[in-house]
């Protein structure tokens, strides 16, 4: 007898579930399935579950395919019950291909294709369902975006548009996804638009999704000017959708808790903040091509201008650009110095001059320092006069990032939460007037 063993957290459990388990018994007589626990679901990073996991054990059941059903609780058990029920072949879905290589040692390991156009869920939780997300444009931050998306219980990646068919067709085919040839069709086949495109195509991409009534998540900067910004959230509101600027460190509990801290009062009237993100890009890549909307304040400024806004407001004064320029007059390195009445702050970024990227937020009883990358929070320290008084925060950082922003889009939309604090739209309609005004001196 042949005996197969897979694994999964089979939440909400849909028709691409059934269809693996279905599958997987095909590859043998006998089909053991490990249904994972809440609490290894949340130690490997997998958010959002909303299945009790006896109702996930029992949706496999209902399946009719599982000869066994087994709980898998612990890192490294996969092994151990290959070992103890004598398996022949471990399979898992292929957005997983290569990461269980290594069980090849023990038995034979097969990836099974994924069901892509998932229109329906087999089964249906009674205020909850699987959101179906597509994606407008293919460069570097969709892939990692669908990566990242497997760790959201509740969200499945449909499949991908852009103008550009042949980038289109070679994207969906490496990430298993469908094209889409036309907007109307991705529009017809989701709930959420993920949109990934150039800067400048950001505020008319929004608005159409909006006007179709989707959901939007949409990279930073949404738009480059505020009247834009302000607009798409009138917009988000008259149709009662989900509008998400994806700034993902705002959705990301290690800087969730550094704000919260930094808010207390554990260090007095906070009166300056000094943020720092610099990396050395290639020359050839958009942002340092693009002479209309490319450039380093464009591409990093919202990630810089988040903790500003939320500790000194969106209400300042006046602010000072400060630019190094390359041969095309974009900026490569720039500081942009913004006064308030309670203080000031910088804002420091560069694409092509490498500085010490930190945050540092000062205040009348000591200071909170986070190292680079401190958009990624994991570590964070409070100091004060008394050099020998240091409180010391951690917390994890998941992946990319997007997980959070994605996990954040379908709790919304679930009405598990209405809180739009992680980035508030004042925030957001700041941030683009400050872009609007960086661009308006360059005059580009």
């Amino acid at each position: 007898m042949k005996k197969v063993i897979t694994y999964g957290t089979f939440d909400l459990f849909h028709e691409g579930h059934y269809r693996l388990l279905q599958r997987a018994k095909a590859l043998g007589d006998y089909l053991i399935v490990g249904v994972t626990t809440e609490r290894y679901d949340k130690a490997r990073g997998k958010l959002n579950v909303v299945d009790s996991l006896m109702t996930r054990i029992e949706n496999v059941r209902k399946s009719g395919f599982a000869d066994e059903i087994i709980i898998e609780e612990t890192i490294g058990q996969k092994i151990s019950d290959i070992k103890k029920y004598d398996v022949d072949i471990f399979t898992v879905g292929s957005d997983w291909v290569g990461k269980f290589d290594y069980i090849g040692e023990y038995c034979e390991v097969v990836y099974l294709e994924r069901t892509k156009d998932i229109s329906s869920t087999q089964l249906r939780h009674e205020a909850h369902r699987v959101q179906q997300i597509g994606i407008i444009g293919t460069g570097r931050l969709p892939a990692r975006f669908v990566k990242e998306s497997k760790f959201v219980s509740g969200a499945s990646i449909l499949g991908v548009y852009n103008p550009n068919k042949e980038h289109a067709a070679e994207f969906a085919k490496r990430n298993e996804l469908k094209q889409y040839e036309t907007l109307e069709e991705l529009y017809e086949a989701v709930d959420i638009v993920h949109i990934a495109s150039p800067h400048s195509t950001h505020y008319a991409y929004a608005k159409d999704a909006l006007e179709h009534g989707k959901h939007v998540i949409c990279e930073k900067p949404m738009t480059l000017r505020k009247a834009e910004t302000a607009e798409l959230y009138k917009l988000a509101r008259e149709k009662n959708c989900v509008l998400i600027e994806d700034i993902k460190t705002a959705y990301c509990p290690g800087f969730d808790s550094l704000i919260n801290v930094a808010r207390s009062g554990i260090i007095g009237q906070i009166k300056y903040v000094d943020a720092c993100f610099t990396r050395i890009a290639d020359k050839n890549t958009r942002e340092l091509i693009d002479v209309k909307t490319g450039g380093s304040f464009t591409e990093m400024a919202s990630t810089l201008l988040l903790p500003i806004m939320k500790l000194m407001g969106t209400e300042y004064e006046d602010v000072r650009f400060d630019c190094i320029h390359n041969e095309q007059g974009l900026d490569i390195f720039t500081k942009a110095t913004i006064s308030y009445e309670r203080g000031f702050a910088s804002a420091t970024c560069g694409l092509g001059v490498k500085a010490e990227g930190r945050l540092m937020i000062a205040g009348t009883e000591g200071y909170i320092v986070a190292e680079a990358p401190w958009w990624k929070t994991t570590y964070f320290e409070v100091r004060f006069e008394d050099a020998s008084r240091v409180e010391k925060y951690t917390e994890r950082f998941l992946g990319d990032g997007f997980r959070y922003t994605i996990s954040d889009m379908v709790n919304r939309i679930n009405g598990v939460t209405t809180s739009t604090m992680q980035l508030t739209k004042e925030e957001s309609e700041a941030i683009s007037n400050m872009i609007e005004q960086f661009l308006g001196q360059e005059e580009r």
